[in-house]
């Protein structure tokens, strides 16, 4: 019923579009001696703003708001419900949505059934009260909208406005959502270090963190250094970057500056649907293919490798990312003004001192920007790592031996038996805040880069 409403409010705002369109040419060619101030596309759109986003927004807070006061009502009118604990109240409140949507699996009690009872009545009141309220004030946005159609309202400043505030209500929706990540993670990351010493974690070199979630269970005593994670999450992604960065660079070079057009547009879209292959297909060739391939060649070579090493996790992570920097690299060395190109050869350099000395430097920023992204996919990969490199957190070079990263560790903790008051499950947003800190200094590694070597021209 909801999608039907949203879309009735669409249906009438174009209606007021159409209609304060037609009576604004009319207003203005009877004022033929009157300059209007705005043409009547504005007047349109701005009958149109007034008739929708006002009823949608009523339908967005009625929507976020009604569950919690529709369950408060259903629970004042049950009388068990204020002799049990909150989370009964929580396992009542649910039996009833089960047995209103005629889901039950037990012979219901009659609190529950009387329950059930008045939440259909109650929410077949509300929701034609949401029609009716929703419906209602977009009528009278309508009518606002067509009554101040006059040659001298000043509609296109109104519909700027209107949009200014949509851009400027995105850009705060983008910085609250970054505010909530972070303070979820260091609130969580906190009651973490009260359980867990910040020395601990930060300079310890075992990670076990499988200790005892219930007290008939059996576990060691645990250990959360963090060095070992953090370890193997750099190793992998350096393989993997080793991979992905001369080839995607190189081939964005080829494509740009050596490849025929028509070889251009059959090879970028080719290379660009290896960008879309799920991640989960890229772990299940690492350890079918990669894997057993890697093993035989370090047993060839008479070097111990085993069944999941960082290698192969590496190798096929860098394939993964190799066209994430080829097609960025390619748009910053296309962005390139074709001038600087011919002003370079004009003056007797060759094709390669070009790329090197003029092409390379001007394009610098956005080569960076799409390294800095890769790397950025490279240390967030997941399935790749948990197929083909392990889960066991090893401190070695060696890139035959199996290693872990911090997003496989957050994924273990956080799946099966999962209480929020212990160590174990609490160091999942630990190890979320360190990556976070790191991102966040690869960043500014970035930017100072670019700053100093980029070419101004």
């Amino acid at each position: 019923m909801t999608a039907s409403l949203l879309l009735a409010i669409l249906a009438l705002a174009l209606f007021a579009a159409f209609v304060s369109s037609g009576k604004a040419k009319a207003v203005q060619a009877a004022a033929s001696s009157e300059k209007a101030h705005s043409r009547p596309i504005y007047h349109g759109l701005n009958a149109a703003i007034w008739t929708g986003v006002p009823a949608a927004v009523l339908i967005l807070v009625w929507l976020f708001a009604q569950g919690t006061v529709i369950d408060s009502y259903v629970l004042s009118q049950m009388p068990a419900a204020d002799t049990v604990s909150q989370s009964e109240r929580d396992l009542m409140m649910s039996e009833v949505r089960q047995l209103a949507a005629g889901n039950s699996f037990k012979e219901p009690t009659p609190d529950i059934r009387a329950g059930a009872a008045v939440l259909t009545s109650v929410r077949f009141a509300v929701q034609w009260a949401m029609i009716v309220v929703a419906v209602a004030v977009a009528v009278f946005g309508a009518f606002l909208g067509l009554k101040v159609v006059t040659p001298r309202f000043r509609a296109r400043h109104s519909v700027e406005r209107a949009v200014t505030l949509f851009m400027m209500f995105s850009s705060l929706v983008a910085i609250i959502t970054t505010g909530g990540i972070v303070a979820s993670l260091l609130f969580e990351a906190g009651r973490f270090f009260l359980k867990v010493p910040v020395t601990e974690f930060l300079f310890g070199l075992r990670w076990e963190p499988q200790i005892a979630m219930r007290a008939d269970q059996v576990a060691g005593q645990g250990a959360f250094g963090v060095i070992p994670v953090l370890f193997g999450t750099f190793v992998i992604s350096l393989l993997a970057m080793l991979v992905a960065v001369p080839v995607g660079i190189l081939s964005a070079i080829y494509l740009t500056e050596y490849a025929h057009q028509g070889v251009r547009a059959v090879v970028k879209p080719l290379m660009e649907i290896l960008a879309g292959v799920p991640t989960v297909v890229c772990g299940f060739f690492a350890v079918l293919t990669v894997a057993p391939a890697i093993r035989t060649l370090g047993m060839s070579i008479g070097v111990t490798a085993s069944p999941n090493s960082a290698l192969a996790a590496g190798l096929v992570m860098g394939i993964m990312i190799i066209p994430l920097i080829s097609s960025l690299s390619d748009d910053a060395f296309a962005a390139v003004p074709r001038a600087l190109r011919d002003g370079s050869l004009a003056l007797g350099a060759t094709k390669g001192e070009t790329i090197r000395k003029v092409l390379l430097p001007a394009a610098l920023p956005g080569i960076v920007g799409g390294v800095l992204l890769a790397l950025s996919r490279a240390i967030g990969e997941t399935m790749i790592v948990v197929m083909a490199a392990g889960l066991i957190a090893n401190m070695t070079l060696n890139p035959f031996d199996s290693v872990t990263t911090v997003t496989v560790q957050i994924v273990t903790l956080l799946t099966g038996d999962a209480e929020f008051d212990n160590p174990k499950t609490l160091a999942a947003f630990a190890l979320g805040l360190i990556l976070f800190i790191v991102t966040l200094i690869l960043n500014i590694i970035a930017l100072g880069t670019v700053r100093k070597y980029r070419e101004k021209y």
